[in-house]
């Protein structure tokens, strides 16, 4: 963070579906009660200042959210208390309850967390949600202000960042999604309508944030399958921007959970279970959800008492449930279902000064919550998929007395970060049992070791390093796009180009072949360099060192360039020929042997893709796809092909996938145009160097090259190149200026 600019100004604005604090009007006026929630400290301790972060908010936090307030009842009221200042959003009932209940709850909600068999694919609900998105949009407006950050948050609000970029290009947006983001495979199940415009409407933002990488590479995933967009390391390229999608496990208030173990009203608390409850304290604290495993959690107890009858009247089971949507049928049953359970499993076990489980479907002061947490010998939190789960690291944090054991199911996100918590299975009974009887056996000094572990971690990585992190990369992707931009070549460019080259005394040029020296074209076969480039190449080449560095195979480059008094490489840098020699010499970095397994994947997707080739080169594998019958199946299985290759290739076998113009080329990572280029550049001095490209392999051609060197872009794609130009035409239009007068 030492390393960061000046602090720049602005206002911070976030959206949520929900305001901070809630609106009660009484008969003494209207009162703001503010939430306490880790969103709303981090929110506030950021804009505060506390943080040192590359931003200084000025003014009071902007905050957009739903309220159930009407317009006519706040008409007049001062929404704002001395942290944040509330812009309401007015949402009809009907619409409100096909919005929030129906497309957020009862569609995405369930699909995100693999239940599709219990999601609703309403058309009415995406219509609403389309609405929704756009009265939170309209509440915005005229809100946002040139130096605004504006920072989205969760499901609700998908399509917001992309209406907000519309009509505010310049300003910088952040999306956080709180819900774990499923693999493709279940995100497809959506309509195509509605599958594109969440994901057009979450690269809206700038930085994207997930809980864990599994959810970066899903959402990466479907990027890829329904626009057609890859990434390089986590940025996808959108024309003139680029978006930074990342994971930032959010966390907890540390400080917080920790400090409340020595509260009186906790310490008390603490103290009452001890002493009422059975030698061995087992903990739960969920809100009523199918996503939270609380039947599984139930079974895998009943399956603990069957095996372990030592156990019976020296273990309690305390299971919170606090109420969630239970007016809707579906949760009135899953209720039903449990409260069931329990009194089967008490009845068959329990004895008349002993109760195996105890239960209650209640919320939870913080006071009483601390208290049980530093009371209970294990915690159990067994959810069957969860984005995060804050429960397993607020009752780490709680235990200043550094004992307890945490079992957490190996479906929520925290269990990358906590793993030295007891990790099952949470659809598993018998691995939950063998757990809870490894927890409660397990020694002081285990326990202590594993806590001490798990604190050090959320200590240092808190919900306020959180934000932190987020906002640390919405700096960066300002960087990145300062260094990846669009600056095109102007008339006063080319003239100093001109002048420096006449006054140069030992110039070079680097050249891509295909889409700079040669348009693209249908079929690769049919890119033959003109009689008007060859000329002018040829002429260049008698004053200047020339290089063409191109992915094309050596018989091809040899064709159509070889009887020119130039440099070639091909294959990305596997094989050179230098103009002295005139023959063909291989990287001395290639390593053979790896193609067999390769070229089978490729080859299956030549059979499912009609008019598609495989090329095979000296060093590389190329699928192309430029002949495709049907291009846009062809990108499909482009898509499909890229995915697979970069699931199958191991970090040992030392292999890069690399997506061109309509082609997809599997090669070796010792070399590339970068490392080609630079070593043309060993031991010698020139004082005019000048690179131009097209192709995604170019930019490491533009990153190797000294700041000295000019680097143009053939395009529009956001790029390393300190200029761009319009097209191959264009090309030529600049060469000439070369030309002997």
């Amino acid at each position: 963070m030492e390393n960061l600019p000046s602090r720049k100004k602005g206002r911070l604005i976030i959206v949520a579906y929900r305001l901070p604090f809630k609106i009660v009007r009484d008969e003494q006026g209207t009162s703001l009660f503010q939430n306490s929630g880790g969103l709303v400290s981090a929110v506030l301790s950021l804009a505060q200042g506390s943080q040192n972060t590359s931003y200084d908010f000025e003014e009071k936090i902007q905050w957009v959210g739903y309220t159930d307030n009407t317009r006519e009842e706040l008409e007049g009221v001062k929404l704002e208390n001395e942290n944040f200042k509330a812009h309401p959003v007015f949402i009809d009932q009907q619409l409100n309850d096909n919005y929030y209940e129906g497309f957020c709850n009862d569609l995405i909600w369930p699909l995100f967390h693999y239940f599709p068999s219990l999601a609703k694919f309403n058309k009415e609900y995406f219509e609403a949600y389309q609405e929704a998105n756009l009265l939170f949009y309209e509440a915005m407006k005229d809100i946002i202000q040139p130096d605004d950050v504006i920072w989205v948050h969760d499901y609700q609000l998908m399509m917001l960042p992309d209406l907000i970029r519309q009509t505010f290009p310049t300003n910088k947006i952040g999306f956080f999604f709180h819900i774990p983001f499923p693999s493709y495979e279940i995100f497809r199940l959506l309509p195509t309508i509605w599958r594109d415009a969440i994901i057009d409407g979450i690269l809206g933002a700038d930085v994207v944030g997930f809980h864990t990488n599994d959810f970066v590479e899903y959402f990466l995933k479907a990027v890829r399958m329904v626009i057609g967009q890859g990434n390089r390391m986590h940025y996808v390229t959108l024309n003139n921007r680029i978006v930074k999608v990342d994971a930032f496990p959010i966390s907890i208030d540390y400080k917080k959970f920790n400090d409340a173990y020595d509260h009186p009203e906790v310490v008390q608390y603490r103290e009452n279970m001890r002493k009422e409850l059975k030698e061995k304290i087992i903990f739960s604290v969920d809100r009523l959800d199918y996503s939270k495993g609380l039947l599984n959690r139930l079974n895998g107890f009943e399956r603990f008492l069957e095996q372990h009858k030592d156990w019976h009247e020296r273990v309690s089971f305390v299971m919170m449930v606090v109420p969630s949507r239970d007016q809707i049928e579906q949760y009135q049953q899953m209720k039903s279902d449990i409260d069931q359970t329990v009194g089967r499993i008490n009845a068959k076990y329990g004895k008349i000064n002993w109760q195996p489980i105890l239960y209650q479907y209640r919320s939870m002061p913080f006071e009483e919550l601390t208290g049980m947490y530093s009371a209970s010998d294990v915690a159990l939190i067994t959810p069957v998929r969860d984005g995060m789960n804050l429960v397993c690291k607020e009752y780490v944090a709680t235990r200043r007395d550094r004992v307890g054991v945490l079992i957490l199911s190996e479906m929520a996100g925290a269990a990358a970060e906590l793993g030295e918590a007891l990790i099952i299975n949470p659809t598993d009974s018998q691995d939950i049992a063998d757990a809870i009887l490894k927890a409660l056996e397990m020694p002081t000094e285990e326990q202590t070791k594993r806590m001490e572990a798990m604190q050090q971690r959320l200590r240092e990585y808190d919900v306020f390093a959180w934000t932190n992190d987020f906002f640390t990369q919405m700096h960066m992707i300002e960087q990145e796009h300062d260094r990846l931009r669009l600056d095109y070549l102007t008339d006063k460019d080319i003239k100093d180009i001109g002048q420096k080259y006449q006054h140069a005394k030992n110039r070079i040029f680097f050249f891509d072949y295909d889409g700079t020296l040669v348009p693209i074209v249908r079929d690769p076969h049919d890119a033959i360099v003109t009689d008007e480039v060859k000329s002018l190449i040829a002429e260049l080449a008698q004053r200047d060192t020339v290089v063409v560095i191109s992915g094309r195979d050596q018989m091809f480059l040899e064709k159509v360039l070889g009887d020119l008094p130039i440099h070639l490489v091909a294959e990305h840098g596997a094989l050179i020929k230098m103009k002295e020699k005139g023959e063909w010499v291989l990287n001395p970095a290639y390593q053979d042997g790896w193609k067999e397994s390769i070229r089978s994947i490729l080859d299956l997707y030549v059979k499912r893709c009609p008019g598609a080739f495989v090329e095979e080169k000296q060093t590389s594998l190329a699928w192309h796809y430029r002949t495709a019958e049907d291009q846009e199946y062809a990108l499909r299985r482009a898509q499909e092909l890229a995915w697979q290759l970069k699931n199958f290739i191991q970090p040992d076998m030392s292999l890069q996938i690399i997506e061109g113009n309509m082609v997809i080329e599997v090669k070796k990572t010792a070399f590339n145009k970068g490392t080609s280029a630079t070593s043309f550049l060993d031991g010698q001095s020139y004082d005019f160097i000048l690179a131009m490209g097209d192709d995604t392999t170019d930019e490491d051609m533009f990153e190797a090259l000294p700041d000295t060197a000019y680097t143009v872009k053939v395009g529009d794609a956001l790029s390393m190149a300190k200029k761009h130009i319009k097209n191959q035409y264009a090309v030529m239009e600049l060469l000439n200026t070369f030309k002997e007068k």
